[in-house]
């Protein structure tokens, strides 16, 4: 974010995030990047302890209750760390939004601001083997059976099955209804009997425990159930706007690093007599790059405007969508750029712009792949245009031929 266009307390939590940042461990992120950290419960220890974790939560549950744009401006900030911490920093964001969302007030009690605390590490389940983007596909079940449910089924792609104390479970509860009414969330701790039957080797964003867990008939008790039986596709809507929000807002942080390196590389590398930066084919990547990220960070602006101004939930859901599919394509593209300009030096480990690349891959797949964003634009786009009452200008009719009715075949 321009530090020129915040808030004064904005900027405070932006410089708070920095001093936060630049205390992680260069030696963590290694070690994460090798693979011999799996999960990295002292970052989260150490953002609670600067209260830093869960801002938009109230005070009465270890937060500041702060806004989206308070929060999106720390997101950044933090994206100048690798976007496995990021993802860490982020879910008590994500699954915190459930539970105050939804949840009672001894489960807000009992997980929410231990979460917000980093007394309790947490993770979602979303994803199973045969899902994929089909997200009411689930499969995964829960029979109630007298005092607790019984959970059969397993999840993949779990950020934090090696670590998380606790996980946000969508299990199948209703058989006789529609896909989207017949999911529930439940609050599965990992001592009930979850097993981790299988932890990925992942190209980048690693460290984070990512790995599939199983549910052979593990007894949940009843009061761990979050809302109501059938309530899981209403849940799972509006924790999309955390999931993407965040998606979107931390990956600016990723591109900003990446650019700021290979513009300071550029100031300095000589070639034919003259620094690199004076050649246009250079100096122009540059300057479409901070372009790039100058409008994304707008669309985030305006995303966690409408988010928090409480807009008309079909467009919140497209500007999240929008933000998450531009954000992360940004990057993708600012990225490659940055390597482009650092030729190659910037595709070996003496700069972490190659782990960058790995890392903002994973960015366009997770939290619903940019396709399924534009599904979700392109609905919620036609359904705004068709459904207005009130109209501008009438441009269409503004050719010169308008009026030509018969020609204006549609069938």
């Amino acid at each position: 974010m321009i530090e020129a266009l915040l808030t004064e307390s904005q900027r405070k939590i932006k410089a708070e995030m920095r001093e936060f940042v630049k205390t992680v461990p260069r030696q963590l992120l290694l070690d994460m990047d090798a693979d011999k950290v799996r999960y990295p419960r002292q970052f989260l220890e150490e953002g609670a302890r600067r209260k830093l974790l869960g801002l938009r939560f109230t005070p009465e549950y270890g937060g500041r209750g702060v806004g989206w744009w308070e929060e999106v401006v720390a997101l950044e900030e933090g994206g100048m760390l690798p976007l496995s911490l990021g993802c860490l920093y982020s879910l008590v964001s994500i699954c915190g939004e459930a539970l105050q969302q939804f949840g009672s007030e001894e489960q807000k009690q009992k997980y929410l601001r231990p979460v917000v605390e980093a007394k309790l590490c947490c993770a979602e389940a979303l994803t199973e083997p045969r899902g994929g983007s089909d997200f009411f596909g689930a499969t995964t079940v829960a029979r109630r059976d007298g005092a607790d449910y019984v959970l059969r089924g397993q999840k993949r792609f779990v950020v934090g099955a090696e670590g998380a104390d606790f996980f946000l479970v969508y299990a199948r509860t209703g058989v006789d209804v529609p896909a989207r009414d017949s999911l529930s969330m439940f609050i599965v701790e990992k001592d009930m009997g979850v097993e981790v039957k299988h932890l990925y080797g992942l190209m980048g964003t690693r460290g984070g425990g990512a790995g599939r867990i199983l549910f052979r008939d593990i007894r949940v008790p009843a009061e761990n159930l979050v809302g109501r039986e059938g309530q899981g596709g209403e849940i799972f809507y509006r924790m999309m706007i955390p999931e993407r929000l965040t998606s979107a807002a931390g990956i600016i942080g990723t591109a900003r690093g990446a650019i700021e390196i290979a513009a300071r590389y550029s100031d300095k590398r000589k070639a034919f007599g003259s620094k690199i930066r004076d050649f246009q084919a250079v100096s122009f990547k540059v300057a479409d790059s901070v372009t790039r990220i100058d409008a994304a960070s707008a669309l985030v602006r305006m995303t966690a405007q409408a988010v928090d101004g409480g807009k008309e939930p079909g467009l919140c859901r497209r500007l999240v969508s929008e933000s998450k599919k531009f954000c992360t394509g940004m990057a993708w593209e600012v990225v490659n750029d940055a390597m482009q300009v650092m030729g190659g030096i910037g595709y070996t480990s003496v700069y972490p712009i190659e782990r960058m690349l790995r890392d903002t891959r994973l960015a366009m797949i997770w939290t619903g792949i940019n396709e399924i964003m534009d599904l979700i634009i392109q609905h919620e786009y036609y359904r705004e245009l068709l459904g207005r009452t009130e109209e501008g200008r009438d441009v269409e009719a503004d050719a010169a031929e308008a009026g030509e009715e018969e020609e204006k075949v549609y069938e």
